[in-house]
């Protein structure tokens, strides 16, 4: 199980990572630690890979499974309270994108994840994919 992030900011732009394993272009998370809780590695992972500090609890926007990855990712739509962007360990950049740029940046799998955050419907989106595609 996995979570991400997208911080969206007062001009409603999301901050997106490009990493460094593959050099793609998502929101901010990765997986759970043993005894972690959703919300602690929510915390966690944004602020170990953008240096930002986000309020909890944040709106959950959508759920995600990768079905050749067998991965359940959800995501949530955070408010940043503390920290300036900045790269690390796993980040090679980072981007304040619109939702246009973020269709064009990250693979359609990632993109989605914020365009569901920015449109904070209710109830949570529920989508599968393969990895880059919507399924």
């Amino acid at each position: 199980m996995s979570v991400a992030g997208v911080i969206v900011d007062d001009r409603g732009r999301a901050l997106l990572i490009q990493r460094r394993d593959n050099g793609q272009w998502e929101p901010p998370g990765g997986v759970l630690e043993p005894g972690e809780t959703i919300l602690d590695a929510l915390q966690r992972e944004v602020l170990e890979e953008t240096g930002i500090k986000i309020a909890v609890p944040a709106a959950l926007t959508g759920i995600y499974k990768n079905m050749t990855g067998l991965i359940v990712s959800m995501v949530f739509r955070c408010e940043a309270i503390d920290g300036t962007p900045t790269t690390g360990e796993e980040t090679r950049a980072l981007r304040w994108v619109t939702r246009e740029e973020a269709t064009e940046l990250a693979d359609e799998a990632y993109a989605i994840r914020v365009l569901d955050a920015l449109d904070a419907v209710s109830p949570p989106a529920v989508r599968a994919h393969d990895g880059v595609k919507l399924i």
